[in-house]
């Protein structure tokens, strides 16, 4: 009854992770955004989710960073520097989570808002990021100076806190907050550099949570189970739908969740 029990469970996260996989095919983010919530939809406890999620995230983003590096498509001085800054940002928050361990009440309260606001503002830039792209290809002359090496370890440390405590922020936020340093990069570059830096980010953090603990193994197969080929599905067929429908969908079912997770929902059926 017990084996019937889990497969069944197993069947469940493997059809999400194929929706969730074709989403990310198709739109290129989502990844933690989408699978965190989903995962905590399903009544998985907060750190089990997040734990499960960063080491799913950390595996399929090698596969990304393979395919980029052989593109040349990753900038690595630039992800030296956002690592300088998210290493040890993220051993800081596992260990403040560590410490914390006794408030998982307080903890999960935190990791819920703080993912439902990182999702928000993941859906703003996923849905205003062409707006972004040719304001700043239209000043690409005027704003193409030399970047302080600061500033990307700064946002490498940022990234780290909201990442380790929610498992979203190294995708669509951290492909917009480099595009604000580096104008003139070309989105491709972008993208693959973001990809590359959440690799170390991601394995850090999950092994954090695994030293804790907090990784559903048989989880994780079941959602790598669906997901691979959910996103080759959506990378195939990426091409034929207009960005004009993607981006609003994928802005659209973010909000939904972002509002879920930090209680709009609750405010208005109170109000």
């Amino acid at each position: 009854m017990a084996l019937q029990h889990w497969y069944d469970i197993s069947t469940v996260y493997a059809v999400a992770g194929l929706i969730v996989g074709i989403l990310v095919g198709l739109t290129g983010t989502g990844g933690g955004s989408l699978m965190t919530p989903v995962l905590l939809f399903f009544g998985v406890p907060p750190l089990h989710a997040i734990g499960t999620d960063l080491l799913y995230n950390a595996i399929t983003k090698v596969v990304g960073t393979l395919v980029h590096g052989f593109k040349g498509t990753i900038d690595w001085p630039v992800v030296a520097r956002l690592a300088a800054g998210s290493v040890p940002a993220a051993v800081a928050t596992l260990l403040l989570l560590a410490f914390f361990q006794g408030y998982q009440i307080a903890i999960a309260q935190v990791i819920n808002f703080t993912l439902g606001a990182a999702v928000l503002v993941t859906a703003v830039s996923v849905m205003f990021r062409p707006w972004i792209l040719s304001h700043f290809a239209r000043r690409g002359v005027q704003l193409d100076a030399p970047v302080s090496p600061l500033l990307p370890v700064a946002l490498g440390a940022i990234l780290a806190v909201v990442v380790t405590l929610s498992s979203v922020g190294a995708g669509a936020i951290g492909v917009t907050a480099l595009l604000l340093l580096y104008p003139a990069m070309p989105m491709g570059r972008l993208i693959g550099t973001d990809i590359a830096h959440a690799v170390p980010l991601a394995c850090i953090a999950s092994i954090g949570y695994g030293l804790q603990g907090n990784i559903d193994w048989p989880l994780l197969v079941s959602l790598l189970t669906g997901s691979l080929p959910g996103i080759v599905i959506g990378s195939l067929i990426s091409p034929r739908i207009p960005d004009a429908v993607i981006r609003p969908l994928l802005a659209g079912i973010l909000l939904v969740i972002g509002a879920w997770l930090v209680g709009v929902r609750r405010l208005v059926v109170h109000t």
